[in-house]
């Protein structure tokens, strides 16, 4: 068996995660406090102008670590094993090719995030996201009666609703829109506007992200914090974009 063995509660996800040598994975666990990997604590950032501190405007997004959702939190089907999880997301990778992501800071509501900075960057992140869904599908455990009836409560659109009950969440194919999570939600604009304002002003040296792999997260119980456990580099072969150099990391477990 590769890695940890996860109890039955754990859930599993397949997010974005940029490379540990990209400068882009330091830079958001910093601001997170929190990196993933290796799960050690970070010294956080004090932007100008904040009142409160970084880490009490960050605790949501912190425990999910830096990423972006490619495929929801989900819990093993009967039957599924944690060995089937990785050769089955492993397998997905490789047959994805790497493309450079142009992004910007954002916000979405009450949160800030990045989010791409381009139509033709939001689809195609889109449609990895639903290939990648469309692949894994069969690994996860449909949603309880329980679990069902609390999402339902929310206010959802008919077709958020149709996704929910087909796919087990919402925000999927055509309601689907990438982001990275900045921020927890903040019901003050003047805090929200600092933050967009420090990463609005680092975002271009940073460059596009480099969308050369995945890593499969878990949570291993309710409530407790994501922990990246395997890296999935993409194809080596011919990539998308111009970025030809984009470097590819070996799985790494932890």
């Amino acid at each position: 068996m590769s890695g940890a063995a996860w109890g039955a509660e754990a859930r599993f996800a397949l997010y974005y995660a940029p490379s540990r040598e990209s400068a882009w994975w330091p830079a958001g666990s910093t601001w997170l406090g929190r990196d993933a990997q290796s799960g050690e604590r970070c010294a956080q950032p004090q932007p100008p102008g904040l009142t409160r501190a970084l880490a009490a405007l960050t605790d949501a997004p912190r425990r999910y670590g830096w990423h972006g959702t490619l495929v929801a939190p989900f819990r093993l089907g009967a039957c599924v094993t944690q060995d089937d999880v990785l050769a089955a997301a492993r397998a997905w990778a490789l047959a994805q090719q790497a493309f450079a992501l142009p992004v910007e800071a954002a916000t979405l509501g009450d949160f800030v995030a990045l989010r791409p900075a381009d139509e033709h960057g939001e689809a195609h992140i889109r449609e990895l996201a639903s290939n990648a869904l469309q692949s894994l599908d069969g690994l996860r455990a449909r949603p309880s009666a329980e679990d069902l009836a609390r999402r339902l409560a929310a206010p959802l659109s008919e077709r958020q609703r149709a996704l929910l009950l087909e796919w087990g969440y919402p925000y999927v194919f055509d309601e689907f829109r990438f982001h990275m999570t900045l921020s927890s939600s903040l019901a003050d604009a003047g805090e929200r506007a600092t933050l967009l304002a420090w990463w609005r002003e680092r975002t271009p040296a940073l460059g596009p992200l480099a969308v050369d792999q995945a890593a499969l997260f878990v949570e291993p119980a309710l409530g407790e914090p994501f922990v990246l456990w395997q890296r999935l580099p993409f194809s080596p072969g011919v990539q998308h974009g111009d970025r030809k150099d984009m470097q590819h990391d070996e799985v790494s477990s932890q």
